[in-house]
């Protein structure tokens, strides 16, 4: 009989340790695909990405991240429409315009695979199909920048848009101007080459003396270069600058009274949440019902030095 029971014993382990063993396969099974419009060399992206790889260690899932090389949104159609063709368990996407998207947004729905969107593209998620959004609604945080720069008595804002046609980014100089009640903001329109952005932001300062804040839509392409050239030009007691999201140098400049404030969207949070969200849902069938905002919060000279590190480890 004792024998009898330590088979019993042997096989019930034995049993175990193949059932847990299938479990963990089948949870490494999970594949989750990401497209987004940045690719994961840009500054602002691999932040993203990093926090995607933690979610997909942190929930035993796969993640294949994928982007064009440009900013082009017929090539990010066809990786979308590509990714659906994978049969993931989930797709992440940003969303910078669902006009030129939604047809490949629309079939990874039809198709009974849950999209979430991040960082771009919030007012099309209902309309499309998409199940939630993580991110910044820009045109709300747009108005709150115009708001606090004009409470700061400014008067006239160079809103400096790397990436025109991206709606969030043209989203944040409207909302600016919204903001910005009474005075004025001006656009200018540049590519991502910091060579470009320096030299067009000089001649905007030179030719225009009545700017007397420079605001940029990204910290690590225009924010920096923006600091460079006032303080190339020497005109930093007249000419301030802010900017939207962060980076170890920005920050630093904000912390030394070179600049004025950050603002922090979160994208690490933009890229962990949507891949733990579409993990849980494989496997719990759960899901939040509604969006969940990742920012704005506004980072100033109290708080850059704290923010610093967490910003050169590629997490904030």
């Amino acid at each position: 009989m004792k024998a009898l029971f330590k088979t019993l014993a042997m096989s019930a382990i034995a049993f175990g340790v193949a059932t847990s063993a299938a479990v963990a396969v089948k949870a490494q099974d999970i594949k989750i695909i990401a497209v987004t419009h940045g690719q994961a060399s840009d500054p602002f992206w691999s932040i993203v990405k990093n926090g995607m790889m933690q979610a997909a260690k942190d929930s035993n899932v796969e993640v294949d991240y994928r982007a064009p090389e440009t900013f082009d949104m017929v090539a990010m159609g066809q990786l979308i429409e590509a990714a659906v063709n994978q049969n993931p368990a989930g797709i992440v996407i940003s969303n910078p315009d669902p006009d030129a998207l939604g047809p490949a947004i629309e079939k990874a729905v039809a198709a009974g695979i849950p999209v979430i969107s991040m960082n771009s593209g919030i007012a099309a998620q209902e309309k499309l199909g998409i199940r939630l959004h993580v991110g910044q609604d820009e045109t709300p945080a747009g108005i709150k920048v115009g708001a606090k720069l004009k409470s700061l008595g400014l008067k006239h804002v160079l809103c400096v848009n790397q990436e025109v046609g991206n709606a969030a980014l043209d989203q944040r100089c409207a909302g600016t101007e919204k903001g910005f009640e009474g005075g004025k903001v001006t656009v200018l329109p540049t590519s991502a080459d910091p060579a470009e952005i320096e030299a067009k932001i000089q001649a905007a300062l030179t030719s225009d003396p009545s700017i007397d804040v420079v605001l940029g839509l990204s910290a690590p392409l225009v924010g920096e270069r923006a600091v460079a050239v006032v303080e190339k030009m020497g005109n930093g007691d007249k000419v301030k600058v802010a900017s939207y999201d962060l980076s170890a140098n920005f920050l630093q400049a904000v912390a030394d009274g070179k600049a004025l404030f950050a603002v922090d969207q979160q994208p690490y949070l933009q890229g962990y949440l949507p891949v733990t969200f579409l993990a849980l849902n494989a496997r719990y069938g759960t899901i939040p019902a509604g969006s969940v905002p990742s920012g704005p919060a506004f980072i100033e000279k109290d708080t850059a030095a704290s923010v610093i590190e967490k910003s050169s480890q590629g997490i904030r």
